[in-house]
């Protein structure tokens, strides 16, 4: 039987020992971080040193070494960021994977030779995006997680040159990877920079805003870990290349058992297996060395109230039975597996409205009998220096299987450990005869030395010089650059004596011309490096974008609703924006194009904003809203492109335009506009727009960003219901409902028109005292959005464009009159706060 083609299984790695662990348990590459610009801020990090050893373990085993290079950089980061780069690179990296548009450009022109991934941070997850992929020259794009198979189906028929990647198992985030601004906003830590602050994991609580009900709580955004060894066949068969496991902050011996039981699955594959889902025996590893409780993620479709974890974020554990009783300070358990010494434990309250549990380690073991497939054992646990006792009736959770982190352990014991990855090797040549000086010539690649002795050879007496005492002496090397590889000797005389002390002096030498020799050598590629790199960051392709028609000032307001887009046409908008999809239900196209109608005769124009995530099935509900060729704000990548060269559109902010090179890029792909980054401080707006005088940009000034874009819907998991059938709950019953976390503060959520959630922040932005400096750096277009009910929409409005006019005048401008109408219920935003 002939073996079939299975895609490449890509093993995370945080440490050394990860990634020994991977490449002992089958994984065809491994993708880490090094200590600067990747998404993992503390953890899981490797230093310039350890990558090259990682290269070294990962290549001698003919595994290949992703970098993840997948932070957004600002502009003062762009050259920094590339010399670090180019030194990753230099360790021996294969790949490197990338958030940042405008960096793949830049990687592209300093270092071609590098293949570039797209980062599913990107958040590319239909043809529309994957095709601008392909495009810019990405050789392969990590899809989004909540894509289906057939939303890959789709895109590999759409765009079948580009290489697609999916993850398979591990943690997931709830929201749309790249569109999570959640946690930078309630704590300056980014997840588009790495610092995601897991916002996703706190308990809160679901209320309906009109009655005050709470209509569920709990860990209601904290999704379960993903698992989709049940889809591999279907995957595989779509012709997805790669394999993704989620986890590089997590310990080699989960990298080991994860990998290990993939690569068996993917072997049957290989051999021909068809339709055999894994037993549960071979399931039950994984759930043991971690898991939050599996889910096969949206690959079948979307998921429901088993999505989330719901009780708790953290690891579960496997259930193995129950406390039955006590001896003395040990207890009796009945359980399905047997405990061994070194287990970690939990014990769970039987009372399902409690939440208590504890735990500890088991120090001791008696078995006491089988029966009915239940081990009694006599156990004794501690925590710490305390024993710990629990009632009868509490469930035994077992957190660690100390014979399966052995047995992980010792999978990867024998991979070596590489040492002094990078040395230089260095070849040396011996000359000399009985009363002249020992001459060497040492070379190491272009580099060469002779170093000539000060002392006579001489005839021996008892030792002469060989090839143990030469290369003994000589490959002394340690603390150098170089490593000693070959001696030749055919040169140098039999019988003759030198002493030590005159070897190490020679060696010495040499070593100090080769280092001298070396650093001349560097400091030159050093320069021609940073010379493409200082030509590459400064020359920005600047073609002036499209002119603003709406005259010396853009004031654009967002709105959902039809009174809110009169009532912001009234406060002296130049725009509206009408984002028929946040909610339910989208009124009439009739009436939004009376409503175009109506605002052209004030002279006021109408955008539609188009939603970020448009899967493959959701084009056909959009479509009809796209002909009305209404000019479009749009976060959605592959529409900027497709409808950019016939019309107007404004780039969103979720497209996370962090630098002048992503700002070129998308010109180039056709937006007209750009909306900054949220992530932005004034001065990083500066440096952003100043190759353009701040002309072509747009600056998110007032509202409520979207924090997150969530596949899973809150409100319908409340009811036990099925998203997508259950629009009475959003529509008729619940109509405005928000999320409440520990601290107070409440987020508004939004059923859209595809039934995803999205999640609004606590508070409005203000920016209005920042209009100033915004208008001194050129920027002329303004936007605020009205996402929720009850803001005073006419009055902000109003008091955004008295300001801005003053400004158009130059005459001085007032105070801000939208801080009074907000009462203090208000944030800053990123303006002074940097991510």
């Amino acid at each position: 039987m002939s073996r079939r083609h299975v895609p490449e299984l890509l093993a995370p790695a945080g440490t050394l020992d990860a990634v020994r662990a991977a490449v002992a348990n089958g994984a065809n590459a491994v993708y880490l971080g090094a200590s600067m610009y990747n998404a993992r801020d503390e953890g899981a990090q490797l230093s310039l040193d350890e990558l090259g050893q990682a290269c070294a373990i990962a290549h001698a085993r003919g595994v290949r070494v992703y970098l993840t290079f997948n932070v957004l950089i600002k502009p003062h980061e762009l050259t920094e960021a590339l010399v670090y780069l180019g030194e990753c690179i230099d360790r021996g990296i294969d790949a490197a994977i990338v958030q940042d548009l405008g960096v793949v450009r830049l990687i592209q022109q300093v270092y071609p030779q590098l293949e570039v991934h797209g980062s599913t941070q990107m958040t590319v997850h239909d043809a529309g995006g994957a095709l601008v992929m392909q495009e810019m020259g990405i050789e392969r794009v990590v899809l989004a997680r909540e894509n289906t198979l057939e939303d890959i189906r789709a895109i590999r028929e759409a765009v079948p040159d580009i290489g697609l990647e999916t993850f398979v198992h591990g943690a997931l985030c709830i929201s749309y990877s790249g569109q999570c601004f959640m946690s930078g906003m309630i704590s300056e830590r980014s997840a588009n920079r790495g610092s995601c602050a897991q916002s996703c994991r706190k308990d809160y609580t679901l209320n309906d805003e009109l009655t005050g009900e709470t209509l569920d709580s709990g860990y209601l955004i904290s999704t379960k870990d993903l698992a989709a060894h049940d889809h591999l066949e279907e995957i595989a068969k779509l012709g997805v290349g790669c394999l993704k496991v989620e986890g590089r902050k997590k310990k080699p011996e989960y990298v080991a058992t994860v990998t290990k039981a993939y690569r068996g699955w993917l072997d049957g594959i290989a051999r021909g297996e068809e339709g055999r889902a894994p037993t549960i025996e071979e399931v039950e590893p994984l759930v043991q060395i971690f898991s939050r409780g599996n889910t096969g993620g949206m690959y079948g479709g979307r998921q429901g109230r088993e999505y989330i974890t719901r009780t708790q974020p953290d690891n579960r554990g496997l259930t193995l039975g129950t406390v039955v009783g006590q001896e003395g300070d040990d207890l009796v358990v009945e359980v399905s597996r047997p405990l061994t010494v070194g287990d970690g434990l939990g014990f769970e309250s039987p009372d399902p409205s409690s939440s208590a549990n504890i735990g500890g380690t088991v120090q001791s073991v008696r078995a006491m009998g089988t029966r009915d497939g239940l081990h009694c054992q006599v156990i004794s646990v501690r925590s710490g220096l305390r024993t710990t006792r629990v009632a009868n009736g509490w469930r035994v959770v077992r957190t660690s299987d100390a014979r399966l982190l052995s047995d992980a352990q010792a999978s990867y014991a024998n991979v070596p450990m590489p040492e002094r990855v990078g040395a230089i090797r260095v070849d040396v040549r011996c000359f000399g005869h009985a009363g002249g000086p020992l001459k060497t010539v040492w070379r190491a690649g272009e580099l060469e030395v002779s170093v000539r002795g000060e002392v006579t050879l001489a005839p021996a007496s008892k030792r002469s010089l060989d090839m143990t005492q030469v290369r003994e002496q000589l490959g002394r090397l340690g603390g150098t650059a170089f490593k000693l590889g070959s001696i030749d000797m055919s040169g140098l005389g039999d019988g003759l004596f030198l002493p030590v002390s005159e070897l190490n002096r020679i060696r010495q030498d040499a070593v100090e011309q080769l280092q001298e020799q070396l650093g001349w050598a560097r400091s030159s590629d050093e320069a021609v490096r940073l010379a493409q790199i200082a030509e590459a960051v400064a020359t920005v392709p600047v073609e002036r974008p499209a002119a603003d028609v709406s005259g010396p000032v853009a004031l654009r307001a967002i709105v959902y609703d039809l009174d809110s887009a009169r009532e912001a046409a009234a406060g002296g908008a130049t725009e509206v924006v009408f984002d028929p999809f946040l909610r339910h239900p989208a009124p009439p196209r009739s009436r939004v194009l009376a409503l175009r109608d109506e605002l052209a005769g004030q002279g006021i124009g109408l955008r539609l904003r188009t939603p970020t995530i448009v899967r493959p099935e959701d084009r056909k509900a959009i479509a009809p809203w796209l002909a009305l060729g209404l000019p479009l704000l749009s976060g959605h990548l592959g529409l900027i492109r497709e409808f950019g060269g016939e019309r107007d559109v404004i780039a969103d902010y979720a497209i996370n335009v962090f630098n002048e090179h992503t700002a070129a890029m998308m010109f180039e792909v056709g937006a007209s506009r750009l909306v900054a980054s949220i992530e932005l401080t004034v001065e990083e707006l500066q440096a952003l727009g100043a190759p353009w005088g701040g002309g072509g940009f747009d600056v998110l000034v007032y509202g409520r960003p979207e924090g997150m874009t969530i596949e899973h819907c809150v409100l319908s998991a409340a009811f036990d219901r099925v998203a997508t059938t259950c629009r009475d709950l959003c529509v008729q019953k619940h109509t405005q409902v928000s999320l409440t976390d520990p601290a107070g503060y409440t987020f508004g959520v939004a059923t859209d028109s595809a039934c995803r959630n999205r999640l609004l922040h606590s508070r409005p932005i203000d920016g209005s005292e920042f209009l100033p400096a915004l208008w001194a750096q050129g920027i002329r277009g303004y936007q605020m959005v009205f996402n929720v009910a009850g803001d005073p929409v006419q009055q902000l409005v109003r008091a955004y464009r008295t300001t801005l006019d003053a400004l158009v005048n130059r005459e001085p401008t007032p105070a801000s009159a939208s801080r009074a109408l907000l009462d203090g219920a208000f944030t800053r935003g990123h303006f002074v706060r940097a991510v």
